[in-house]
């Protein structure tokens, strides 16, 4: 169905570069990459660039990433996923051609083959169809888990949010700014070899977000639909909140999500909740602060129980919320050990923390418990 890659053929066009920082497999440092804006073939060499840039870091989690190894590439393989596979990437690709086109450029820039980033990108569309076995009994089990709390008050507002994810994930995120053509910048911490971004993100157009995921019971997924990977990529662009709810009303996703749509020249936050068959519930966040976890919390739909995040849900509604602080200290809570809100493994770890504060119009990224301040970067959002 794809065809093989081939390395280095392609350079990239003449782009106004400026890189931050240095990042090894070793140090585990996170790093930030700084290009654009492109004259022609935009969205192959956004792809392009950050393959290249990031080509080891996207090797090494391709390699080790057991759910890709084990469970989507020897699906791949099978005459019946054909059909779910060719379905979603037309689909994908005749409403998003230009991310599509990224995708194509961060395979040939990280010399890997499109195949392994396309399943990457398709994970949470492609493994509810794989027939469970002994081996692999539950996809809930490797499900990402993250946290966030918001309040817009007449003191603060604020949205604080744990990216939690596999532990194969430690080391294996970065972060782009990309400025487009058209004039838009968007900054995104990004997983290796995916679209910017799968966790948060921000533009120049005051437009941020968060993401949390939601389990849904298998029958309300739609084979074959939007992925919410593009989905989220096409938030980036967004040049407001009312715009960025448009994209994610047209989207036809396949699996729903729940998206933390920040607008800071506004201050407004949204807590959008959707599901496939283009179903959508919108929560205006006012001054009751409202932690939301990995369960729909307001739209109604047939879903999974994670235990996880249930326990997650009831631990945070027992802890203080006044305070910038007091949310930090709730991210950072460990008080329970088998399924704290700020994770350290074995299964499930937290990367990092953002802090986005739409009164001082900055987001911060904390790696480590928050609640040491551990500050990696800070970023304007003005």
């Amino acid at each position: 169905m794809f065809s093989k890659i081939r390395c280095h053929q392609h350079k990239p066009l003449h782009t106004h570069i400026v890189a931050m920082g240095s990042t090894t497999l070793e140090s585990n440092k996170l790093e930030m990459y700084e290009f654009g804006p492109f004259e022609e073939d935009e969205g192959f060499q956004i792809g392009f660039l950050i393959g290249q840039r990031f080509s080891k870091l996207i090797q090494n989690r391709l390699s080790t990433d057991l759910i890709l190894q084990n469970q989507l590439l020897p699906f791949a393989q099978l005459p019946n996923s054909q059909t779910l596979i060719h379905t979603l990437s037309q689909t994908n690709k005749n409403k998003f051609p230009n991310y599509w086109n990224e995708l194509k450029g961060i395979a040939q820039g990280s010399c890997v083959p499109f195949l392994n980033i396309l399943l990457l990108n398709f994970r949470k569309e492609i493994l509810p169809f794989i027939p469970k076995t002994e081996e692999y009994p539950k996809e809930e089990d490797i499900n990402d888990d993250c946290s966030d709390i918001l309040v817009v008050s007449n003191s603060m507002a604020v949205a604080v949010h744990n990216e939690d994810a596999n532990v194969a994930l430690v080391g294996h995120t970065y972060l782009v700014k990309v400025t487009l053509s058209n004039g838009t910048t968007f900054t995104a911490y990004t997983y290796a070899g995916e679209l910017p971004s799968c966790a948060f993100g921000f533009n120049n157009h005051g437009v941020a977000f968060t993401l949390n995921s939601v389990p849904p019971c298998e029958e309300e997924i739609v084979g074959g639909a939007i992925g919410r990977n593009f989905v989220s990529r096409d938030l980036l662009e967004a040049t407001s909140i009312e715009d960025a709810l448009a994209r994610i009303h047209s989207s036809e996703a396949s699996v729903g999500h729940s998206y933390n749509l920040i607008d800071t020249r506004t201050r407004r936050i949204l807590n959008v909740e959707t599901a496939s068959r283009n179903r959508i519930s919108v929560r205006e966040i006012g001054e009751t602060p409202f932690f939301h976890a990995n369960m729909y919390l307001h739209l109604q739909v047939k879903q999974a129980q994670d235990e996880n995040s249930l326990s997650r849900q009831t631990r945070a509604s027992s802890l203080a919320k006044e305070s910038k602080s007091d949310f930090l200290a709730l991210v950072g809570d460990m008080n329970n050990e088998k399924y704290p809100i700020y994770m350290t493994g074995p299964l499930l770890y937290t990367l990092c923390t953002a802090v986005i504060d739409l009164d001082e119009k900055i987001l911060t990224i904390i790696e480590g418990n928050p609640t040491e301040k551990q500050e990696s970067y800070v970023f304007s959002l003005s």
